[in-house]
C-alpha cells in the first residue's frame, strides 16, 4: 500500500498548476479536471489565478501558486481520498508538458 503525504500532493499539484498557465492546452485540461475533482468553483478560481498572472506578471505566479497550494491541502483535509487522485493528475500533467 502506497501512503500519500498530502502537504506533498498539494504542493506537487500547486506547482503543476502554476506551470500550466501559460499553456492553453494543459490549462484547459487541468481546469476541466479540477474542476471534475473539486466542484466547477475550482475551474472558475483557476481561470481567475491565471487571469491575475497574465495581467500582473510572472511575478504573481508564486502567489498564486501558494494560493493553488492551501486550497488543495484544505480540500484533502475535508476529502482525504482526493489524495490519489490529484497525485495522478500532477503526474499526467507533468507527462503532458513538452
Amino acid at each position: 500500500m502506497q501512503v500519500i503525504h498530502q502537504p506533498r500532493v498539494a504542493w506537487d499539484t500547486a506547482r503543476v498548476i502554476g506551470g500550466a498557465f501559460h499553456d492553453e492546452e494543459l490549462f484547459g485540461w487541468l481546469r476541466d479536471e479540477l474542476g471534475s475533482l473539486l466542484g466547477p468553483a475550482a475551474g472558475t478560481a483557476l481561470t481567475e489565478s491565471r487571469d491575475r498572472v497574465r495581467q500582473v506578471g510572472d511575478a504573481r505566479m508564486p502567489v498564486e501558486t501558494g494560493l493553488w497550494r492551501v486550497r488543495l491541502e484544505d480540500a484533502l483535509r475535508q476529502r482525504p481520498e482526493l489524495g490519489g487522485e490529484l497525485a495522478g493528475l500532477a503526474s499526467i500533467a507533468r507527462a503532458r508538458r513538452p
